[in-house]
């Protein structure tokens, strides 16, 4: 497998991947305001079934979101992309932020996101930036999993998030 630059030819194909996931955990975010302190915290609760849940993007949104980012990457695999990664820096901040991490449905659990961060990760690193933050949903538990899994902490959230209004949670790590 092969993580490189993505060439405009490459987004079609990118597009054509099976984006959605299937989960039997969230994160449910709770807020509690007493006393002039305001706590939010996050619980981990079982689905009472497994979900297939869609990405929060789709089709013309996600070609946009990737022609405002800073680099594009794509895994590819026996000649077919099977994952690509979106890469946007916040300069005043030092931080090389992932926006989207996809593995097609087919290639996952065989090493493609782990190859796909370690090049964010690098390309971080080779443009003297501070920090790597990964953005999830609340809902994407196995990608949870991966981030925790790979040394990736958890460093915020924002409400709100996504067109479907749901919560980003985000998982950093120093480069």
């Amino acid at each position: 497998m092969e993580v490189r630059a993505a060439k405009s030819r490459d987004l079609k194909e990118c597009l054509a991947l099976d984006h959605s996931y299937t989960t039997d955990h969230v994160w449910q975010m709770e807020t509690r305001e007493e006393n002039g302190v305001l706590t939010v915290c996050f619980r981990l609760a079982r689905l009472p079934r497994e979900m297939r849940v869609e990405y929060p993007c789709r089709g013309e949104a996600l070609l946009a979101g990737w022609r405002r980012c800073d680099d594009f990457l794509v895994a590819v695999d026996d000649g077919r992309i099977c994952g690509y990664a979106a890469l946007t820096v916040q300069p005043e901040h030092g931080i090389v932020r992932v926006g989207d991490l996809v593995v097609d449905r087919a290639a996952r659990r065989r090493g493609v996101g782990t190859a796909l961060l370690w090049a964010a990760i690098q390309w971080g690193r080779d443009r003297d930036l501070a920090r790597l933050v990964v953005e999830v949903q609340t809902k994407n538990y196995p990608a949870i999993c991966f981030c925790q899994s790979r040394g990736l902490a958890f460093c915020g959230f924002n409400d709100h998030y996504w067109p479907s209004q749901d919560i980003a949670l985000f998982f950093g790590q120093s480069l």
